[in-house]
């Protein structure tokens, strides 16, 4: 190996061919943008690739939003699949994309980036795993933020088992056993419910409350009775939406599930319908905060005591960005960017996903990408409205929180209201003069209509 850099003139760097990768990539190709794209794994679909080294999926996990709200821009999901997809549907969807929009030629596989580095003229030096280095004009982070576990340090020694859910990946695991999940985000929830099908006994360890959305409200999924009417301001949509869960659920303390101490939308509500089964069958308990361990006993802050074989600690993540940490600000655990994506402090370093809201995560990536695009593309073509942009990126500091008090959290440092976003983003992009992100927009790189159509489970054979 040797010292030479190669000067990759105006390209840009992607790191990460995820579905945010992806995003960027299809983006910078509309807009006509040389780039370059590395992946550390052998394929594309970054965390539902089961097989990807790291990968938090587990075989039961499913898409969190529905198959008709969750498609990227211009490429729905197949009607054939069901109002949640499975993972390895998700998968077959996410390479049908990169093979619609002849994104896999650009990409390096195989190919991790090592460490990022801006240089004094303002280009970025990328240095990959073999050593190799490359300059850019831009760099685009896109390796997600579901890498890194996050496990609680708690007091006392432990017989059993103890293990983070990054690691788990079947209900198999459970056969037998008194299994505890701690944590009750989404995922938490869902492996729950794995425990009370095949654990001999099964508990959850809440520190808070949640509020329950059903996965379906009036035979639709939940996520599109909010999005068939007219946007509604928060103080009528709240009362509305939390009168209907009271009817369909109802005082959920009655099951030992804590009260929430925020009111709805506050905090990201748990979309399971499957966790209120199981505990109103009896099939899982609730537990509180765990105090400490005591050899074969998990002990909890309310005095009660457990003897259990495995705990699971369902505790999310660290966002870290290792090449590029140095980079970010991080604050409460979470990278401070211009709308979640612009660098304030280094002009030309973005990030796709560092961001934490009420909606589904495609479409959200495909509008960051196509943000990202057009600034680049300002850079070349017409400087001084990048000049402009500059100025935003340093300044602008709009309200995105769409009239909501969100919890005072580590995961709340960059969460952000999905629809304030969303009409904010298409007000800066008239105000820019850039195009209107449409449908219709990346029809120009379909490539033959085989190629185009997702073909679920056989892509991701």
């Amino acid at each position: 190996m040797s010292n030479e850099i190669v000067d990759c003139g105006n390209a840009v760097c992607v790191v990460g061919a995820g579905p945010g990768g992806l995003s960027a990539a299809r983006a910078l190709k509309a807009m006509n943008l040389g780039y370059e794209q590395f992946e550390r794994h052998s394929d594309v679909g970054g965390i539902w690739d089961m097989q990807n080294p790291g990968s938090p999926i587990y075989e039961s996990a499913h898409f969190i939003s529905s198959r008709d709200l969750s498609g990227f821009i211009g490429f729905p999901m197949p009607s054939s699949y069901p109002d949640y997809p499975t993972n390895q549907q998700i998968l077959g969807y996410v390479r049908s994309y990169a093979e619609a929009f002849g994104l896999r030629q650009a990409i390096r596989f195989n190919t991790p980036v090592q460490h990022v580095h801006k240089e004094d003229s303002g280009k970025w030096l990328v240095t990959l795993g073999d050593g190799t280095r490359r300059r850019y004009l831009a760099v685009i982070c896109a390796t997600g933020c579901n890498w890194d576990p996050n496990m609680p340090q708690v007091k006392g020694q432990f017989n059993g088992e103890i293990r983070h859910s990054v690691t788990y990946k079947s209900s198999d695991e459970f056969a037998g056993k008194r299994v505890m999940i701690v944590g009750a985000g989404n995922s938490g929830a869902d492996i729950a419910c794995d425990a009370a099908n095949r654990a001999y006994r099964a508990f959850i360890s809440m520190r808070r409350g949640y509020h329950f959305i059903p996965k379906h409200l009036f035979g639709i999924p939940a996520d599109q009775v909010g999005e068939s009417g007219p946007p509604l301001p928060i103080w009528v949509a709240r009362p509305v939406m939390s009168l209907l869960l009271k009817m369909f659920t109802g005082d959920l303390t009655r099951f030992g599930l804590p009260k929430p101490d925020h009111k709805l939308f506050e905090s990201h509500p748990l979309l399971n319908s499957q966790l209120l089964h199981n505990l109103q069958h009896g099939n899982i308990a609730v537990k509180p905060d765990i105090s400490h361990y005591d050899g074969d006993d998990v002990v909890f802050k309310d005095g009660s005591r457990e003897k259990l074989d495995l705990v699971i600690y369902a505790t999310g993540y660290k966002w870290s960005c290792k090449y590029a940490a140095e980079y970010f600000e991080w604050r409460g655990g979470r990278p401070q960017l211009y709308l979640s994506m612009f660098s304030r402090d280094h002009r030309n370093l973005f990030g796709i996903g560092y961001v934490e809201t009420n909606s589904s995560a495609y479409k959200l990536f495909d509008t960051e990408a196509f943000m990202i695009a057009a600034y680049l593309r300002d850079q070349l073509d017409n400087p001084a409205s990048a000049s402009r942009f500059d100025a935003l990126i340093e300044r602008d500091n709009p309200d995105l929180s769409g009239g909501l008090k969100f919890v005072q959290s580590q995961r709340h440092e960059v969460y952000l209201e999905a629809h304030a976003l969303k009409s904010y983003l298409k007000r800066l992009r008239r105000k820019m003069g850039w195009p209107e992100l449409t449908e219709n927009y990346y029809d120009k790189l379909r490539v033959d209509s085989a190629a185009a159509q997702p073909v679920g489970l056989r892509a991701a054979a």
